[in-house]
């Protein structure tokens, strides 16, 4: 109990640094600026050791069983992190202009469809393990331009991230029964995603040792 304890406040840390990643992406004109410096949160929760559900999904092929655990309360950490700090920073002096570029942003996912949602949810996955997988095992400056780039692409590409789009729905405050089953689908395209690329590493480069 006391180590899933840790497990959720990890994770609702790492909530939180990604919706600071999100705010400042709100907040610049200039979206490729944006999603550049969107990427200070996942290199927060890299460097820090915070809990993130799409940079820790693609692992479970090589854990036990008792790391669906360790996902589950990363998950529901990364919810409480990133919800909060949606509707805490809605009643800020920079809420308005949060609630408005977050809506429009948010729109576009719920207008779109689900298999679309699905497919770009599974690029962004492919692109997050990479950047983690990168950070985790390159010991040069290269382990910093994965995350960087990583970010930076999956925004300006149009990918789905689940965590940051439930920050983008708490500050647009819109929320619905339809939102939590556009996020359950993103959460599954990031998940399906990385864990097809954690596959292809595992086995696809087995012939290479």
């Amino acid at each position: 109990m006391k180590n899933n304890l840790k497990i959720l406040i990890r994770a609702i840390l790492a909530g939180i640094m990604i919706s600071i990643g999100g705010t400042i992406y709100l907040s610049l004109d200039n979206k490729a600026l944006g999603a550049f410096l969107f990427s200070v949160g996942l290199f927060s929760i890299c460097v820090n050791g915070y809990n993130l559900y799409t940079g820790k999904i693609g692992y479970v092929i090589s854990n036990k069983p008792k790391y669906l655990i360790e996902l589950l309360f990363t998950l529901i950490g990364n919810v409480i992190g990133t919800v909060s700090c949606g509707y805490l920073l809605s009643v800020s002096r920079i809420g308005t202009k949060l609630k408005d570029a977050a809506s429009v942003i948010c729109e576009v996912k719920l207008n779109d469809n689900l298999l679309s949602i699905f497919v770009l949810s599974v690029f962004c996955g492919i692109i997050m393990y990479l950047a983690v997988d990168m950070f985790k095992k390159v010991n040069d400056f290269g382990k910093y331009v994965g995350i960087f780039m990583g970010i930076t692409i999956f925004i300006l590409a149009g990918f789905e991230h689940c965590v940051a789009n439930m920050f983008y729905f708490s500050a647009a405050n819109m929320w619905s029964w339809e939102t939590v089953l556009y996020v359950f689908i993103m959460v599954l395209g990031n998940s399906v995603g990385s864990i097809i690329l954690a596959l292809g590493n595992k086995y696809g480069l087995k012939n290479n040792e």
